[in-house]
């Protein structure tokens, strides 16, 4: 079929000029019949395109490139599809005036021939990035899966779930990454991991500040810069709104039960290893007292203060010295309060679990359920005997990990993705 240019033309809306014959009559007869992002429409310009890039029309190929960035969304622009078809037929007006145009011909230096080669699939990539919040530069490292291509139009998009992961003390997000081993997983299921960072200048240990009133609220200091930082990275990747999670090891699992608390229309579930449960602390002396004691929710029981159901997976292990286990009892107290007062019927289920270490010691671990009739897990408290204070299951690679104990990352994600908010 021999290729000629075609210019934009103007009728009901404006149109992309691409490239010749009977397929640029479909075209704009597809256009005339559908709006602007119309899967049909898109897929053509691709194929048209492809087409102009075998033949010698380099300069107008360009120009409707141009026009197609002006009128589409740059992210669409130029875009390969795999699939689609048009069975639209052009009608007479739409032919004459393509026929008219066709009668001028531009000669151009002749372009190289592409091959033809379908949309590859996006590599996984860890990226460390930098987030902005009321004058302060947080730094940030996200992993981001392999993905299909991209989709012909933002409905398509494949959407996966988002998982934020909070360091404890003395630790960075590439360091917990590394002992979480959370990344290894998310590659399988898909999904997005996110390691937000605490600044050394809020706290010389590098631990989130769960125990300062200032960062106890929605709208003010971490909890607010971690929310927001989540709501970036879900407008900028493809990220399933309804399925946004968020978990933390020691001071960063105290901080993810204060963020879900306060976000229940972002989170669709919280994961708190070897952590407090919000409110347990206002100043340092209480929260030492809290670590070494155990504390309270500041309201617990309370159906006025715990209304919104927050799924919550608690991993402690019962040797730990740093923070005390009745801490985890006390966030799984506060959590079936909540499904309780919703109006949620749990079912308790206690399940023994034994488990050989490296070592040859036997390590056991009780795992206490709680579902509801539609057979989901809304509470799940892992007790780890022996445990220290470290991520259960977790990678040598990383620092505060016990590689011994039953695998903290994979039951936290299998018990996420049961949820949608």
């Amino acid at each position: 079929m021999e290729l000629r240019c075609a210019t934009i033309v103007k009728r009901h809306a404006p149109m992309v000029a691409v490239c010749a014959g009977d397929r640029i009559s479909v075209f704009f007869a597809a256009m005339q019949q559908s709006n602007l992002e119309h899967p049909s429409v898109t897929f053509w310009i691709h194929e048209l395109t492809r087409a102009a890039r075998r033949s010698n029309i380099g300069r107008q190929l360009a120009a409707a490139e141009r026009s197609l960035r002006r009128l589409w969304r740059k992210d669409l622009a130029g875009q390969a599809f795999t699939t689609a078809s048009v069975t639209v037929a052009p009608d007479p007006a739409v032919t004459e005036a393509v026929a008219e145009i066709n009668a001028t011909r531009i000669e151009t230096p002749e372009a190289p021939a592409a091959p033809d080669v379908l949309p590859k699939p996006r590599r996984a990539a860890f990226t460390r990035q930098v987030f902005e919040f009321e004058g302060e530069r947080y730094d940030f490292n996200l992993y981001v899966p392999p993905l299909p291509p991209i989709a012909s139009t933002p409905e398509a998009l494949t959407r996966v779930p988002l998982v934020v992961m909070l360091h404890g003390c003395k630790q960075d997000a590439p360091d917990f990454a590394r002992g979480t081993t959370m990344n290894e997983l998310a590659a399988k299921t898909p999904c997005l991991v996110l390691y937000p960072e605490q600044l050394v200048k809020a706290n010389q240990m590098r631990c989130w500040n769960w125990f300062d009133s200032a960062h106890q609220g929605r709208h003010a200091g971490e909890p607010a810069m971690l929310a927001a930082l989540t709501q970036q990275v879900i407008a900028r990747y493809p990220v399933d709104p309804s399925r946004v999670y968020i978990a933390g090891l020691s001071a960063g699992g105290a901080m993810a039960a204060i963020v879900a608390t306060h976000n229940p229309n972002l989170f669709a579930g919280v994961g708190v290893h070897s952590g407090l449960p919000p409110g347990a602390a206002h100043d340092v002396m209480s929260a030492f007292s809290a670590m070494r004691n155990g504390g309270r929710s500041r309201a617990p029981g309370d159906p006025a203060a715990l209304k919104d159901v927050m799924p919550t997976i608690v991993f402690h292990g019962d040797a730990d010295r740093t923070v005390h286990p009745d801490n985890g009892d006390q966030i799984v107290l506060a959590a079936t309060a909540a499904l309780t007062a919703s109006g949620v019927r749990l079912k308790r289920s206690v399940i023994p679990q034994d488990m050989s270490a490296p070592t040859g010691e036997l390590r056991h671990t009780l795992r206490t359920v709680y579902s509801a009739e539609d057979r989901r897990n809304y509470v799940e408290y892992w007790s780890v005997e022996a445990g220290p204070h470290a991520w259960s299951g977790g990678s040598a690679a990383g620092s505060f990990t016990d590689p011994h104990g039953p695998n903290a990352s994979a039951a936290m994600l299998a018990f996420f993705l049961q949820h949608r908010r």
